[in-house]
C-alpha cells in the first residue's frame, strides 16, 4: 500500500499585490477607476520563499507564525488551491481541508441546493452527496430553513450548513486552520466531537493555529514561519518556544 506525504522542494509562491489588497471584484474595479489618471505601480508579494519540507503518514504538524507568514497559504497551496511560482510540490494521499467555510454557496439557491453544489465543488460524487444530504441536514440542524435561499440565513447559519457539508467525509490528509466555531453551544460540542473524529481518522495532520494548547494536544511536530520563510521545524514545544522569540514574546 502507498503511503501518503506531503513533499515540498523549494517552493515559491508569489501574490499579485493589488489583488491581495482587495476584498472583492468591486472594490479592485472602484479602485482601478480612482487610478485612471495616476497608474499605481504594484509590486508582486513573495509569499512562501524556497520552502522544503516532507510530512510522512502519521505525523502531527502544527504550523506557526503570525498573521500574514505563510502558513495560511501553506495550507492552501497543499490543498491545490494556489498555484506555485517555482519549485516542486507532491502530494500523495486524498486531502480534506477545512478553511473558507464561505467558499461555494449560491446566495439565491437554497441550502438544499447547496448541498450538492458546495458538495461537488469539495470534490464529491452526486451520487455520495445524495447519500449523505440528510445527515448534513440533521447535522446543521437548521429545521425547515434548509429550504430557504442561502441569502436568507444567518453568518451562523451559514457556517453551520457549510461546516456540516465539509465534515461529511473525511480523508487521508487533513488540513485546518484554526478550530473554527460553528454557531451556539450545542452545536460547538457536535462539531468538537466531528473535528476530533478527523483527526483521528487521517494519516497526515496539519494544523494551523495560535492557540498553543490545541497545538500541544494535537501535534508533535512544529513549523514556524516568519515573512515568508521556514525558521523553524521541529518539536512542538521548541516551535513554540521560537515562535515567541522569532516574534518577541515571552512565555
Amino acid at each position: 500500500m502507498t503511503e501518503n506525504f506531503i513533499s515540498l522542494h523549494q517552493v515559491n509562491l508569489h501574490y499579485a499585490s493589488v489583488a491581495y489588497k482587495e476584498r472583492s471584484l468591486k472594490s479592485l474595479m472602484a479602485n482601478a477607476l480612482k487610478t485612471r489618471r495616476a497608474k499605481a505601480v504594484f509590486s508582486d508579494i513573495h509569499a512562501l520563499k524556497d520552502i522544503s519540507l516532507t510530512i510522512h503518514q502519521g505525523e502531527r504538524v502544527g504550523l506557526l507564525g503570525h498573521n500574514g507568514a505563510g502558513k495560511s497559504t501553506l495550507l492552501k497551496t497543499i490543498a491545490g488551491l494556489y498555484p506555485i511560482s517555482g519549485g516542486e510540490i507532491q502530494v500523495q494521499g486524498q486531502v480534506r481541508s477545512l478553511f473558507d467555510l464561505s467558499l461555494g454557496f449560491e446566495p439565491d439557491a437554497t441550502g438544499r441546493e447547496n448541498i450538492l453544489y458546495r458538495g461537488l465543488l469539495l470534490g464529491l460524487s452526486p451520487k455520495f452527496i445524495a447519500q449523505k444530504k440528510e445527515e448534513i441536514i440533521k447535522f446543521a440542524d437548521l429545521g425547515e430553513f434548509i429550504d430557504y435561499p442561502i441569502k436568507t440565513f444567518s453568518a451562523g447559519m451559514q457556517v453551520r450548513l457549510a461546516f456540516a457539508i465539509s465534515t461529511s467525509v473525511g480523508g487521508d490528509i487533513l488540513l485546518l486552520d484554526e478550530v473554527i466555531g460553528a454557531g451556539d453551544a450545542n452545536f460547538m460540542v457536535k462539531a468538537k466531537n466531528r473535528i476530533t473524529s478527523l483527526i483521528e481518522q487521517s494519516k497526515i495532520l496539519v494544523l494551523a493555529s495560535h492557540d498553543f494548547s490545541a497545538l500541544k494536544s494535537l501535534c508533535h511536530r512544529g513549523i514556524v514561519f516568519h515573512q515568508g520563510e521556514l525558521v523553524f521545524d521541529g518539536e512542538i514545544l521548541k516551535a513554540i518556544d521560537i515562535y515567541n522569540k522569532v516574534n518577541g514574546m515571552t512565555i
